[in-house]
């Protein structure tokens, strides 16, 4: 079976995102890397900087983010992604916004919480995921109430799949009650 036909069995209208990957850097993390003889021709999402050719990670934006892994950063073949990539996979993480700092593309998010201590009760939950995946975000207590999360891969300078599945896991946790509730009426 060709590799896009297996691909659009995913989803009924599948974006398919190709990314490079070595074998190496896959094996053992549960994600599949996928052999094709050569790279796909005109395909719209591949990567021009792609060191090995034979070797691809396809992931569908249509999965959900937060059962996937966040995987090491300490590959050598790990990029930063791309502005319309990141614009694609930035739908898949309600409530996170885009931010370019000093050239630098980054997950953002903030919250208002009741209290110093319900904010710092939230730091520790996100940081428990965080930990768990092995994915750190910059985390901040402002003022007394305002919580702040940046997320990005440091090691690459900007954005990868990594970013969002801890979006994705963050946006899973359960912070409701840590969180200030504000009438949208008055």
């Amino acid at each position: 079976m060709a590799l896009l036909s297996r691909l659009s069995a995913l989803s009924p209208k599948p974006r398919v995102i190709l990314t490079p990957l070595s074998q190496r850097f896959w094996a053992g993390y549960g994600c599949s890397s996928i052999r094709v003889a050569d790279r796909p021709q005109g395909h719209e999402g591949c990567l021009s900087n792609i060191s090995s050719p034979n070797v691809i990670r396809a992931f569908s934006t249509d999965q959900d983010l937060s059962i996937k892994k966040c995987v090491p950063c300490n590959s050598k073949d790990l990029r930063a992604m791309t502005d319309d990539t990141a614009n694609i996979l930035i739908q898949r993480v309600p409530g996170w916004n885009l931010v370019n700092e000093s050239g630098v593309l980054k997950l953002h998010q903030s919250w208002k919480v009741k209290t110093f201590v319900k904010g710092m009760e939230f730091l520790r939950l996100v940081a428990d995921v965080a930990e768990a995946e092995g994915h750190h975000p910059d985390l901040h207590l402002v003022g007394w109430n305002n919580v702040k999360i940046d997320i990005w891969t440091h090691a690459v300078g900007g954005l990868t799949e990594n970013d969002f599945i801890l979006a994705a896991k963050i946006n899973g946790l359960n912070l409701h009650h840590l969180l200030r509730i504000t009438p949208t009426n008055k």
